[in-house]
């Protein structure tokens, strides 16, 4: 099954907790006539088409914006997310680690701290409800060994001048925040706010639509060429076309290993009781992760459940689908790695299981490409880290192609353009490779409590030189 096969009758309530817990569960607009000629088409309805369009008219609101979506406004990522919305991004730190790249990264850094509030500020003025709660987010140490590193980590930020970004928790005041397992303390930084992504994308859905954006769902565009977007539906031309695809960008016929999907996958718990809470802490919603390779994230939502995810994956040929089924086998080690996290969720029931897919270039870090001359713009390469990165990637783009002069448009993801994905089987071999490794060296740290010498060093060389 591929989104061509979906109809406006699919269950989209598979789609995530987030998708499952709307009032009601949206279904997809059909498909309307195309305009012919508009001044910006933007392909894709997620978070980074919404945003751009947003800001755009915002600045200049009489300009005609039309937002295509193949199925309906979040149904890729942005409407299956952990919901975190992160005051840092991909690629920071290898930025602040270079002293040739120091003051940019910095820069990049202190914008991304900006985003977490612009986005409050947005869902404030358009009045979208999406259970914003700035709570910070945790970095916990999972073995004795790792308290060092971490501990480094924050004195590096603190010696590049953002000792206000993090800092670290010792174990008594980490265990207060979050009561799991292996809790040897944590990194703390308040830049980081617990959101319900799929009230977000969708409330900004109706914020564009107040602006007199028009957005066409049921509309998959085959491909975008010489200022056109081609659809299933006949074709749209722009002045300015901006591909907003991220992990989808593989179906468009001409932009093949621009970006590849890599999946995760989520789990979410029934609404916990008080005394539950009261045991494992988050009181102030705060999100978390414990830093293992295989990487886990988790937040405590409004209703009171833990939405919870890792597990990532790449399938062959960049091959994408619809849903994650709630009985792909995948999901058992996710449970189980919550419930290590976690003993007294042993008593509860897990009611929803999803997976969706992020977009990874091969640089692993966002970029915002823009082409005055030929009339085409890209954003993307969040690496699951897009519900913050997408607004400011996005009003770097509105800015470019109206022409103004910023701050945000000399950041270092201005036409830092990736180079294309190797061709298969080496993508396939690279991504297999990477999770094994990552596996085996949580593994063995998990249960010896002592750094993996041998697959960790591996992890490391295959993610620095393969994938």
């Amino acid at each position: 099954m591929t989104i061509s096969d979906l109809t406006p009758d699919s269950h989209l309530e598979q789609v995530s907790f987030w998708f499952d817990s709307l009032d009601p569960v949206p279904e997809p607009a059909p498909a309307r006539e195309l305009p012919r000629n508009v001044d910006v088409v933007i392909v894709g309805g997620g978070f980074t088409g919404l945003w751009t369009a947003y800001y755009i008219k915002s600045l200049q609101p009489e300009l005609d914006v039309i937002v295509l979506e193949a199925m309906t406004i979040g149904f890729g990522a942005s409407g299956r997310n952990g919901g975190w919305c992160m005051g840092i991004a991909a690629g920071v730190d290898d930025l602040l680690a270079d002293p040739s790249t120091r003051e940019s990264g910095a820069r990049v850094l202190r914008a991304m701290m900006a985003t977490v509030d612009e986005v409050e500020r947005v869902c404030q003025a358009e009045d979208i409800n999406c259970h914003f709660a700035k709570g910070g987010t945790l970095a916990i140490a999972h073995a004795p060994f790792m308290v060092k590193p971490l501990r480094a980590e924050a004195d590096g930020y603190a010696a590049h001048g953002f000792a206000d970004y993090c800092h670290w928790l010792p174990p008594k005041e980490s265990r207060e925040r979050i009561n799991c397992s292996r809790n040897h303390g944590a990194i703390y930084t308040p830049h980081c706010a617990a959101i319900h992504p799929a009230r977000l994308v969708r409330g900004l859905g109706e914020a564009v639509r107040r602006r007199e954006v028009r957005v066409f769902e049921s509309t998959p565009v085959l491909d975008i060429q010489d200022k056109t977007a081609i659809t299933a539906h006949g074709a749209v031309k722009g002045d300015f076309v901006i591909r907003a695809t991220e992990g989808y960008t593989d179906s468009l016929a001409s932009h093949r290993r621009r970006l590849i999907p890599l999946y995760s996958l989520m789990v979410a718990t029934e609404p916990l009781p008080d005394t539950v809470w009261d045991e494992i802490g988050l009181h102030q919603r705060e999100t978390f992760d414990d830093r293992r390779r295989a990487t886990t994230y988790g937040q405590r939502t409004v209703d009171g459940r833990i939405a919870f995810g890792g597990n990532e994956s790449y399938m062959f040929g960049s091959r994408r689908e619809p849903f994650v089924t709630p009985d792909n086998a995948r999901f058992t080690t996710l449970e189980s790695t919550l419930k290590e996290m976690f003993p007294i969720l042993e008593r509860y029931d897990i009611t929803h299981r999803w997976g969706g897919l992020m977009g990874i270039s091969t640089n692993w870090r966002p970029y915002v490409h823009f082409n005055r001359f030929n009339g085409f713009g890209a954003v993307g390469g969040y690496v699951g880290e897009g519900v913050g990165a997408s607004n400011l990637a996005s009003r770097i783009m509105a800015d470019l192609l109206l022409e103004r002069d910023t701050d945000i448009t000399h950041l270092p993801w201005v036409d830092d353009d990736p180079d294309k994905w190797p061709l298969e089987p080496l993508r396939w071999l690279g991504g297999t490779a990477l999770t094994y490794l990552a596996n085996q060296a949580d593994r063995v740290e998990l249960q010896e409590g002592r750094r993996s010498s041998l697959w960790g060093s591996l992890f490391k060389f295959v993610s620095n030189h393969v994938f």
